[in-house]
């Protein structure tokens, strides 16, 4: 990112600078020394009017690297396209450096262009097969489309009220409260009257807005009371309790141009002048990107210092003892790469931007999540998953800065979008999962059971209670990936219950469950009940039912049934009574084999003596006959063929009646 101030020293390679001293003049000297400084956006003015001036066909070979320079400054000052057109001029004048097709795939990269830049980054592996930042790009580059496609459930929108037409970048909330949002800017009207060397625009200063009454934030504000300077103030962060903060600031001396953490206090709502925080006495390293973490221990920076992994990496010190206490992350949240703007949301979830890991381009920004430690072994390093924020809180360029307001809200930083590269905040907002179980309750005949309530217990402690509504429908609102014991009860009725599990994907999702509750001293059907023909032996098809009916009578273990078969018309009165009968009997047997005592058990066969009724759940099965109606043989003889054998199976049917609710083991 071109407005953040961190000067990486010691990154351009020797190979980058090579030769030509004896063609080199002081304006060439002078580009290459602003370079190194950092100070792209003045290197690159001297570096186009060279480019201009050296036009002759002899010139080509010194053309090539004015070319190959010039597009590490736009590389460097997020221009991409420019970037890019820079490194192919410079490949056509023949330039000497592999690293040229390496910095040309990454150009490409920062475009979006994914296929041309894993192109590159291949051709520039067949000379460099063990470059890791090539391997890396093309992970990356083969990975943002998928990123792309599946999208995510964040909602991400350019913070216009505050965007002015040069940069702003990392947010920062003061506490909280979050009644104050912080910021840095190149706004024209930041103080000091030169511009930066490094970007061409004003230096960055510290702004703040506030919520008024009604929630709404006011026009932005500069800070006052010296804490910006003539220098580059950069991102700030803020102790918990809003009364400390630490800046990073760039102040450039003759050479080097260092970037170090700075302190003020706030008192009566003012900031003092800035304190330099030091952190270690090495003077070359830069430090920056400050975070205090939630509890006030610990500063969480960003620093190219000796013992990091390469690039920059965040490293963390202990604010309450300084001496000793300096840590570096590791390799599995630093690279080889660049890490940079940490915050620290709680002890396990760590949030920050790479280019190191990985990503769409640029910058990405990435969550890492602390993994449970096993408790038998003490010697277990800390273990973290890092993950891609994905799409659209990544772009191909660079996306940093992150802060959070109320829940999964907040606001960053991204270049998205600017070909000039210059840096704007933006809001985003993770809505909650919308993910409901609704169904009804209703009695054996489809009516709804009046007044029924619906419980259901989670796995994770939740507990919920409610009325089904007149027509017997209820909904509930879930959790993702939760196991729950559902329970309807009412007045009159045996209870049912359920259970569900909601599963793990991130969308928004509605589950159906229906209950169908079994009415008390009224005949009830028991569904799937099934015989050889002729015969009262029960077939296999049939358990699954009768252990449901097993679960209920254990559910109510105060309740005495009647078990009741029926047959049909066909065949003698007194063989169907007797043939219902050892129906009947053979239910009871295999309740009583699973458990249930035979004293709450009353086989009783009603042969052909109780033709059924149709209901209104028949009669949405068989909408020939009329809810109301009795299937009695004297109506069935006036059927068609057809219908008098669906007739026949309604009335063949197995049926269970509480009969006493009082029963005492």
């Amino acid at each position: 990112m071109k407005q953040i101030l961190y000067i990486t020293l010691g990154l351009v390679l020797a190979s980058m600078m090579m030769s030509l001293a004896s063609c080199k003049g002081p304006q060439l000297k002078a580009a290459d020394e602003a370079y190194d400084r950092g100070e792209y956006y003045d290197a690159s003015v001297i570096y186009r009017k060279l480019y201009n001036h050296y036009n002759r066909k002899e010139d080509n070979w010194l053309r090539g690297e004015l070319a190959y320079q010039l597009g590490m400054c736009h590389l460097k000052l997020n221009q991409g396209n420019r970037a890019i057109a820079a490194f192919q001029n410079a490949i056509r004048y023949e330039y000497e450096d592999s690293t040229t097709l390496l910095r040309l795939a990454q150009a490409q990269q920062r475009e979006g262009l994914y296929a041309a830049a894993i192109n590159s980054y291949n051709a520039y592996l067949d000379m460099c097969p063990n470059d890791w930042e090539a391997k890396a790009g093309i992970r990356g580059c083969e990975l943002a489309p998928k990123w792309k496609e599946e999208g995510s459930r964040y909602i991400v929108k350019a913070f216009k009220f505050l965007n002015s037409r040069r940069s702003e970048y990392c947010p920062m909330y003061l506490d909280k409260n979050m009644e104050y949002l912080y910021y840095t800017s190149t706004n024209e009207k930041s103080t000091g009257e030169k511009h930066s060397e490094i970007t061409g625009t004003k230096k960055g200063d510290i702004y703040f807005i506030k919520k008024d009454e009604k929630g709404d934030f006011t026009r932005p504000e500069v800070v006052d009371g010296g804490l910006n300077t003539e220098h580059d103030e950069g991102a700030a962060a803020f102790s918990p309790d809003g009364s400390t903060m630490y800046l990073a600031r760039a102040v450039r001396q003759d050479w080097p141009t260092n970037v170090e953490i700075y302190t003020s206090t706030r008192s009566e709502a003012k900031w003092g002048a800035p304190q330099r925080f030091e952190i270690t006495a090495d003077t070359l390293s830069n430090y920056s990107d400050p975070f205090v973490s939630p509890d006030g221990e610990w500063l969480y920076f960003v620093s190219d210092m000796p013992g990091g992994q390469g690039g920059t990496d965040i490293w963390r010190i202990n604010l309450k003892d300084k001496h000793g206490t300096l840590e570096n992350l590791g390799p599995q949240i630093n690279t080889k790469g660049n890490e940079r703007f940490p915050n620290v949301r709680t002890d396990s979830l760590l949030y920050f931007a790479s280019d190191g890991h990985p990503g769409m381009g640029g910058l990405d920004l990435f969550l890492a999540t602390l993994q449970p430690r096993d408790e038998k072994d003490r010697t277990a390093m800390d273990r973290w998953v890092v993950e891609n924020m994905g799409v659209p809180m990544n772009s191909s360029a660079d996306d940093f800065g992150i802060t959070f307001g109320e829940g999964e809200s907040g606001f960053f930083s991204s270049n998205r979008g600017d070909a000039r590269g210059y840096d704007h905040i933006f809001s985003f907002i993770k809505p909650d999962l919308q993910i409901w179980i609704s169904g009804y309750v209703v009695d054996k005949d489809d009516e709804p059971v009046p007044n029924a309530v619906i419980r259901i217990v989670g796995d994770d402690g939740s507990n919920q209670k409610t009325a089904a509504k007149p027509d017997g429908s209820f909904r509930f609102d879930l959790q993702r990936g939760v196991k729950y014991a559902m329970l309807a009860s009412a007045e009159g009725y045996l209870n049912a219950r359920q259970e569900f599990e909601s599963d793990t994907t991130e969308e928004d999702a509605e589950y159906n469950v229906d209950f169908i509750l079994n009415a008390m001293f009224k005949a009830n059907i028991i569904e799937n009940i099934f015989y050889d023909f002729d015969k009262a032996v029960l077939r296999d098809e049939s358990k699954l039912a009768l252990d449901s009916m097993v679960m209920l009578l254990k559910d109510h273990p105060n309740i005495v049934i009647e078990m009741a078969s029926h047959t049909d018309r066909v065949g003698s009165a007194k063989y169907n009574q007797g043939l219902s009968q050892r129906r009947a009997q053979s239910v009871v047997d295999y309740l009583i084999a699973n458990g249930i005592p035979r004293e709450r058990l009353k086989p009783t066969g009603y042969g052909e003596s109780r033709p059924k009724t149709v209901t209104k759940r028949i009669h949405s099965q068989y909408p020939q006959f009329e809810e109301g109606v009795t299937l009695n043989e004297e109506f069935i003889k006036t059927l068609s063929k057809e219908d008098q054998q669906a007739a026949d199976q309604i009335n063949r049917r197995t049926e269970f009646e509480v009969i006493d609710t009082d029963f005492q083991y």
